[in-house]
């Protein structure tokens, strides 16, 4: 038996002997819980992954909550940015095709819907940029003309803890109550905007006030939004539209900054009230609120409190006026009680004169131009010494573009050479700014048709045999031959394009007026007189300004002659019971009809609108 013993432990290895009585391990049993089945492994990897996933997780909604409660979601709206910009992308790369251009209206309507809820969801900035956009809307597809229009509405208003936060940050004391710094302080906001809302206050003085209070938030986001706004232009640029677009990114981005400086538009208000006091042909007509400097910081701007009607809403502007429509509908809009029975002089004409004069003025003489002149930012209220007369009064002064005195001189021989037919003055103004096609823009500029050279007349034939995508690449192309070289464009045209939508503004609004003035011809007038009053001219050369002028006046007899035609055959419709068309009705279809067969595009009915 020993012999045996020793034998069985001199042939089994070391490894299967128990340490304890060197008898061998049961090597079945052993190998059973050393080696690790498959659904072990499963079991294992489930464990990891649950794991990891409840780390990111945590990590992400740590992420989450810090940017939302500290960063105003600034990360988060640039993810939703991006994200919306690669699905646009997408959806363009794989549906914007020839084989798919019965569906290219879809696509559209998909596109438009994603930008309209990427700049709604995200708010703040995002509204000024898409209202930017939309003031070139009626060059867009259908469903991005309708939904763009929508941005111009009233932004939605922030709960009042929200500016008491802002109010207590830039004053140390409440805007209201026994400590507050007003003896009154409504909390409900009378409007709200994209960077801000207005609250309306008592001084302890007495005087009624306008608070205009900036949101909280809008200052943490605008370095990200700008960031994500350059971002995504360069995609448009690069990956989807090859159109030049990204050139404009540094200037827009400098301007945008400025606007969300109260003190600045402070500053900008008292330059401008300077400017209309030494225009005899304005001052009196037009008001710029007084600012209270000691009731203001760079997120709070408190100036004198206007009652009045805003010029968007036009049956109470009518019923102001004593000029209200039997043909249509009574505003339903409150006014304030101070106006109510008050009839002013001088009808809705003297009131879109002086509004075409005032924005002429800036363009052509001051060189000082209000970029966010719509209608809810002008009130009219009774004169304060007469008070039978009317006065405009001009808000937000936020976003303004000084115009350097050559590009002023060009920009006003360009209007000048658009009336008067000079097509070398005009073809010379575009040429030098980089701009390859000189009829569009003559065309953008006078919100009419312009052609001039050899006429096509088989366009419209040519036009009704494209599709969709064909449409679409047409547009594409005479866009890039727009702006040839992006290098010469003066940058002041950015925001003087945004001020065009003021065209479309005063075109809506005095169409829809009965077209009581011919604007055309009174911006000619501003354009073409500027000249003459240039400095630094010499003798000679003055001399030349006024015979230009001189034939200018001459020429502008044959656009009156037009104006007053319409006018005229507008009168005799109206008598007989037919239905009429004014004289900016006839602009509109002639410019819808011109949009139709340069770009292929559908303007919407309502584009022009005020």
């Amino acid at each position: 038996m020993i012999f045996l013993r020793s034998f069985v432990q001199h042939i089994t290895p070391r490894s299967f002997l128990s340490p304890l009585n060197a008898r061998p391990y049961n090597y079945i049993g052993r190998s059973h819980r050393s080696i690790s089945t498959p659904s072990r492994r499963h079991d294992t990897r489930v464990r990891k992954t649950a794991r990891r996933t409840a780390y990111a997780a945590a990590g992400l909604g740590t992420l989450w909550f810090v940017d939302k409660e500290f960063n105003a979601s600034a990360i988060g709206r640039n993810i939703r940015t991006l994200w919306t910009c690669a699905m646009i992308t997408l959806d363009y790369k794989i549906n914007f095709q020839p084989g798919k251009a019965d569906r290219i209206p879809q696509l559209h309507e998909r596109v438009a819907d994603r930008m309209y809820n990427l700049f709604t969801s995200n708010g703040g900035l995002y509204i000024k940029i898409g209202q930017a956009i939309g003031a070139n809307a009626p060059l867009m597809p259908r469903p991005m003309q309708d939904k763009f229009a929508r941005l111009f509405d009233d932004a939605p208003q922030i709960p009042y803890s929200s500016i008491l936060s802002v109010f207590r940050s830039e004053f140390g004391h409440p805007p209201g109550g026994p400590d507050g710094v007003f003896e009154e302080f409504e909390e409900q906001a009378i409007a709200s905007a994209s960077v801000a809302q207005v609250h309306r206050a008592k001084l302890k003085s007495g005087e009624w006030v306008a608070v205009k209070i900036q949101k909280p938030d809008v200052s943490k986001q605008i370095e990200w939004d700008l960031g994500a706004f350059r971002m995504v232009m360069w995609m448009f640029e690069n990956w989807i539209f090859d159109l030049p677009v990204y050139f404009a990114v540094d200037f827009i981005n400098n301007t945008l900054r400025q606007e969300l400086d109260f003190m600045q538009e402070a500053t900008n208000a008292s330059v401008t009230a300077a400017f209309i006091a030494r225009e005899p042909r304005l001052v009196g007509k037009v008001h710029i609120p007084k600012v209270y400097p000691e009731y203001s910081t760079k997120k709070v701007l408190t100036a004198e409190w206007i009652d009045g009607v805003r010029l968007s809403d036009r049956g109470a502007i009518r019923r102001l006026m004593g000029e209200e429509d039997p043909n249509h509908p009574p505003s339903l809009s409150r006014v304030s009680p101070s106006l109510e029975g008050v009839r002013l002089k001088g009808g809705v004409k003297l009131i879109m004169q002086t509004m075409v004069e005032l924005f002429s003025a800036q363009i052509f003489s001051w060189g000082w131009v209000h970029c966010d002149p719509h209608p809810g930012n002008i009130i009219i209220r009774p004169h304060p010494s007469d008070p039978t007369r009317p006065q405009l009064v001009l808000l937000d002064h936020g976003l303004y573009v000084r115009v350097k005195e050559p590009f002023r001189r060009e920009y006003a021989t360009l209007w000048r050479g658009l009336l008067a037919a000079d097509w070398n003055a005009i073809e010379s103004v575009t040429r030098s700014w980089g701009i390859g096609t000189p009829d569009l823009f003559a065309s953008a500029t006078l919100m009419r048709p312009i052609r001039y050279g050899k006429k096509n007349e088989n366009g419209k034939d040519e036009l009704k045999q494209l599709n969709e995508y064909e449409r679409s690449m047409r547009m594409k192309q005479k866009l890039k031959g727009f702006l040839l070289d992006t290098d010469k464009m003066p940058k002041e045209l950015i925001f003087l394009g945004r001020n065009m939508r003021y065209a479309l503004y005063v075109l809506g609004n005095n169409q829809a007026f009965g077209s009581p003035i011919n604007r055309i011809k009174i911006t000619g007038y501003w354009a073409s007189r500027s000249l003459t009053t240039s400095t630094n001219l010499t003798f000679t050369q003055r001399a030349k300004e006024y015979w230009h002028y001189l034939v200018f006046r001459v020429i502008m007899l044959s656009i009156d002659l037009a104006f007053w035609a319409s006018k005229l055959r507008h009168r005799v419709r109206r008598i007989l019971g037919m239905s009429t068309m004014g004289f900016e009705d006839d602009l509109e279809r002639t410019m819808r009809g011109f949009v139709k067969n340069t770009f292929g595009v559908d303007v919407a009915p309502g584009a022009f609108d005020g």
